[in-house]
């Protein structure tokens, strides 16, 4: 669904959209005829903040005004797209082009697969080619985040993602591969296995790579348990009704290297995704057993539950074998993480502080916020366990995303520079430009970061 295009149509004129605050609105009102001035302020009455103008002969919409308190938010357009009617439109007055015209195509995001819906009619031009493509791989980017997210977990199982993956791989002109099933035990990755043995929809580790050789490296890994039940340890009802949601990592991964390909970064890239269902069986692992990681490391299950943070490891511990410049990992993995920031502000961690410096510059840069957390090495002793070298979490409710991190950091070279995404991937609010669903959270920041590194 594109509704950005760098012609307009032939036969129809394009309609001029003005984004004021209200002084603006009151001083571009006093330079215009007495129609137009009773017009605004009529329709700004019965539809605060929008109003349509017509052409006074045709009666055609000929402008749009957008009312706002803040100009220079990116989502001041991002939920007029489905009140505007149907015609090719124009920004006319904003100096943030690119920001105001990504919220307002995003604004128009409706996940279709399960119904019919009413599409929106309104399109933006946007005549800079340059500046178009970049607007079309964000929109595609972060469609394909939400996309993900919100397919039912029947429709998104680790095969699926791995169809996603080499579609995206063929696309583009990158590679593919995956190990599956018992070919995990073959190749070391143990972890991977052991939380998605229970299912009939059998564990993978997908794999693409896309670049040139002599490129810089970047690996992107991303916490694929397409549904999580909790295992032995169950969820209750209302804490597995989301769970289709709980591959979002990898939903962020994948969407990120679309953006990264389609704007074709001077990067080597991969992307590592494992991708299992935490599922209850016969052969479901349990609380207490001992798992021996990728890395060499025992890690005691202390709880079921904790299941991403062991599909992470062995994909973190094969990014490691090729020595990247960086890797990055996204993961839905903690509830902690939402009780200190909330759901709309997606927290990470890195252990290179100017890295993460870059990437917080970056995330306001690309008005996509980002928050980092410490790993506060004095709570690793709280998985420390009696007969493994660690647990996969700590046995009290405190700490809960440090803890995780500093687990996932045990399978990290300290001579790698590293970031850990702890993502919420879903709006339980609808924002402007924001619906009820999937997002993608952090994506536009990494990707920013990344393009002022290496460039294209």
């Amino acid at each position: 669904m594109n509704l950005l295009i760098n012609k307009p149509r032939l036969d129809t004129a394009l309609i001029s959209l003005f984004i004021f605050d209200q002084q603006g609105c009151e001083a571009w009102c006093a330079e215009q005829d007495d129609f137009t001035r009773t017009w605004v302020a009529r329709s700004l009455q019965q539809q605060p903040g929008l109003c349509v103008l017509p052409n006074p002969e045709t009666g055609e919409p000929q402008s749009a005004i957008l009312v706002t308190s803040d100009v220079a938010d990116m989502w001041a357009a991002g939920d007029i797209i489905g009140k505007l009617p149907k015609g090719d439109y124009q920004l006319q007055n904003a100096a943030n082009e690119r920001d105001i015209a990504l919220g307002f195509v995003l604004g128009g995001y409706q996940f279709s697969g399960y119904k019919q819906i009413q599409l929106p009619q309104a399109r933006l031009l946007i005549e800079d080619a340059a500046l178009y493509q970049e607007l079309v791989a964000l929109m595609e980017s972060t469609q394909v985040v939400r996309d993900l997210v919100n397919a039912p977990a029947a429709d998104m199982m680790p095969q699926h993602l791995s169809e996603v993956m080499n579609d995206m791989a063929q696309r583009f002109g990158g590679e593919f591969s995956e190990w599956v099933g018992d070919e995990l035990l073959e190749q070391n990755y143990p972890t991977i296995h052991l939380v998605g043995r229970a299912s009939e929809n059998k564990p993978r580790l997908l794999d693409l790579r896309w670049g040139k050789s002599d490129a810089p490296k970047v690996t992107l890994v991303g916490k694929g348990v397409c549904f999580d039940s909790g295992g032995l340890d169950l969820k209750p009802a209302a804490g597995m009704r989301l769970m289709k949601k709980d591959m979002g990592g990898a939903a962020h991964v994948i969407g990120l290297a679309n953006l990264i390909m389609a704007m074709e970064l001077n990067i080597q890239l991969r992307v590592l995704v494992p991708a299992v269902e935490n599922a209850v069986s016969r052969n479901a692992f349990r609380p207490g057993d001992v798992v021996k990681t990728r890395k060499g490391l025992t890690v005691e299950i202390d709880n079921t539950d904790a299941e991403g943070r062991l599909v992470l490891c062995d994909a973190l511990d094969e990014a490691q074998q090729e020595n990247p410049e960086m890797i990055i990992d996204f993961a839905t993995l903690t509830g902690a993480m939402r009780i200190a920031l909330g759901t709309e502000l997606p927290g990470f961690f890195s252990n290179d502080d100017k890295l993460a410096e870059a990437l917080t510059q970056a995330g306001e840069h690309s008005q996509d916020p980002v928050w980092r957390m410490p790993l506060f090495a004095q709570y690793k002793n709280m998985m420390k366990s009696d007969v493994a070298d660690l647990t996969n979490c700590a046995p009290g409710p405190f700490a809960g995303a440090i803890t995780a991190a500093l687990y996932l950091q045990e399978f990290i070279d300290a001579k790698t520079p590293w970031i850990h995404f702890d993502v919420m991937a879903w709006n339980l609010r609808a924002l402007p430009g924001r619906p009820v669903g999937g997002e993608a959270f952090g994506i536009r920041a990494v990707y920013t970061m990344l393009a002022d590194k290496y460039g294209r």
